[in-house]
């Protein structure tokens, strides 16, 4: 049998998920394989209209047995065979009710199609009112509960959607028992912990998105929970005190899923994070240097030393938890609801005569008319960007903001919207494309700028996902905004890279993640340096992006 030892890191992330498995002398990817949920891209369960995302654990499940099965049997018998350890990373707060023995509602019979006992993806925003109403209790209760998550608690975060569920559904109401959010869920499935009683929390997750913090002694109190809404009673005492970072061992894989898996029963299962803060660590972020991960939205991750956080409050982000990101440091989020998802809108704008009036023509066969469309809008973005690019900033008078999904941070806010202003009868789509990539990217600023402002170093700047990796346009035009060079990581899956350095840790390959960083990581590919001449302008505009934004969020 090898010497080498494997671990599997699984991404969990909004269309789909990846099974990476890496080799823990090297950090070498041996294999990987994704798979896109399929009722999800079915449109299955979701309601654009009314913001409404839901996803089917059988997604998950599926997508966990195909993922890890294909990436071995790409990796061969050998590597099959000392697999050591296996971690998680998702999407969140994307939580679920469950009942009594910990199974989610949706994979009983009776709810197999009902979308409120499904989870609730991270971004569905149908519990704005919710959130508006934890906000202003927590602001009159004794205690802020919210002032560690940057004193305002989101639509995106667990409590406001599932007191939005309770109070819109009474057949999914009378049937929860509790709930749990999707990096928990599972850990526990795979290892037989699904019992709420025995579950071990992700300190991540229940740091930045469920007020739970140490000195008030985990949760919110019981009181708190029923001056919210009595619906909300009985909850509190079915959840949990503690919580735990991820170099933590939840158990080992049970016969059944060691099974399913084709691994052994001897496989350690780490506890979970969000996909960007595992995302972090495997694209090799260090104290004071802020990881972004950059995709449909962007999460910002860093980390920093006790000494420094001390006992500031950082206002308008998503939290800052002792432990979440890497042990031993504070961890800090913030980020934005929307970025890459903003150039898919403007994408299937463009698009919508191809796939309603093209598609529909009588002079090509079906076969012609779906390969034409799908190469045209295959190359909508890259066209956009090439034109966008040769236009000269002083040329560039569209303005825009960047909340057409909200704004997660500074200072959360969905009920925002985006805007864009300037336009004239010459503005064209690559003029419109330029300014919704430099409203990205003031929006980045912003965050930039909020922890400046409250006290926080920034030593750098890195760039995780598939816009950092692809988008040359948008990344250099980050690079100008923010005035800092922006490092690219070589690992095209940072947040399942991240999640098997936490597994080999887990495993006992490595003492801590620091040390697994070290012999795991691999570097960055390429760096964008700030153009000074575009830097000055770009302050300038960024004035007119805070006025926009100042207008369109109090008199819009």
């Amino acid at each position: 049998m090898s010497s080498k030892k494997y671990v599997i890191g699984l991404d969990y992330g909004s269309d789909s998920a990846r099974a990476v498995i890496v080799d823990t002398q090297t950090g070498e990817e041996v294999s990987q394989s994704v798979q896109y949920y399929p009722r999800w891209m079915e449109g299955k369960y979701c309601n654009p209209a009314a913001n409404q995302y839901r996803q089917h654990p059988l997604d998950y499940i599926e997508v966990l047995e195909n993922t890890v099965n294909n990436a071995l049997k790409e990796a061969g018998k050998e590597v099959a065979q000392n697999v050591v350890g296996l971690s998680f990373d998702t999407t969140g707060s994307t939580p679920v009710l469950v009942d009594k023995e910990g199974v989610p509602l949706a994979l009983r019979p009776e709810f197999a199609d009902n979308p409120n006992a499904m989870f609730i993806l991270w971004k569905d925003h149908t519990a704005v009112k919710e959130a508006a109403e934890i906000n202003e209790l927590a602001k009159k209760w004794e205690e802020d509960y919210t002032k560690y998550e940057g004193g305002i608690y989101s639509s995106e975060w667990v409590w406001a959607k599932v007191l939005h569920v309770l109070r819109e559904d009474q057949a999914v109401r009378e049937a929860a028992y509790s709930w749990i959010e999707h990096a928990d869920w599972m850990p526990a499935l795979i290892t037989g912990t699904e019992r709420p009683d025995k579950v071990i929390r992700s300190r991540c997750a229940a740091g930045h998105k469920a007020m739970w913090h140490e000195s008030w002694g985990g949760l919110p109190p019981e009181e708190f929970f029923i001056a919210l809404d009595p619906l909300l009673k009985g909850f509190r005492e079915r959840l949990y005190s503690n919580t735990w970072p991820s170099d933590t061992k939840v158990g080992t894989l049970t016969a059944e899923w060691a099974q399913r898996l084709g691994l052994s029963t001897d496989v350690v299962v780490g506890v979970s994070a969000f996909d960007c803060h595992m995302g972090a660590v495997g694209g090799g972020a260090t104290p004071n240097v802020l990881a972004r991960a950059i995709g449909t939205s962007t999460c910002d991750i860093m980390i920093a030393e006790y000494d420094q956080i001390g006992d500031k409050l950082i206002a308008g982000i998503c939290g800052q938890v002792d432990g979440s990101v890497v042990p031993g440091y504070v961890g800090l989020e913030a980020g934005q609801s929307g970025f890459g998802d903003i150039y898919a809108w403007f994408k299937n704008v463009l698009a919508w005569p191809l796939n309603r009036v093209l598609a529909e023509s009588k002079f090509l066969d079906g076969e012609t008319k779906q390969k034409l469309i799908e190469e045209t809008v295959d190359q909508i973005i890259p066209r956009l960007s090439a034109e966008a690019s040769r236009i000269p900033i002083e040329e560039s008078t569209i303005l825009a903001t960047d909340w057409m999904n909200g704004r997660r941070t500074p200072d959360a806010n969905q009920e925002v919207t985006g805007t864009i202003t300037g336009l004239t009868l010459g503005s064209t789509a690559p003029r419109i494309f330029r300014a919704l990539v430099e409203a990205t990217a003031f929006g980045s600023k912003a965050i930039v700028e909020r922890f400046r402002d409250e006290g926080v170093e920034l030593k750098g700047v890195i760039g995780l996902g598939g816009v950092a990796r692809k988008s040359p346009f948008v990344m250099q035009t980050l690079a100008d905004v923010l005035n800092m060079p922006i490092k690219i990581a070589a690992t095209e899956q940072t947040c399942a890279v991240g999640a098997a350095m936490f597994a080999s840790v887990v495993a006992g390959i490595y003492p801590n993640v620091v040390e697994a960083q070290k012999q795991m990581g691999q570097g960055f590919e390429k760096e964008y340096f700030p153009n000074p001449e575009n830097a000055e302008k770009y302050e300038a505009i960024y004035k007119k992006y805070l006025k926009l934004g100042h207008f369109t969020e109090n008199e819009l």
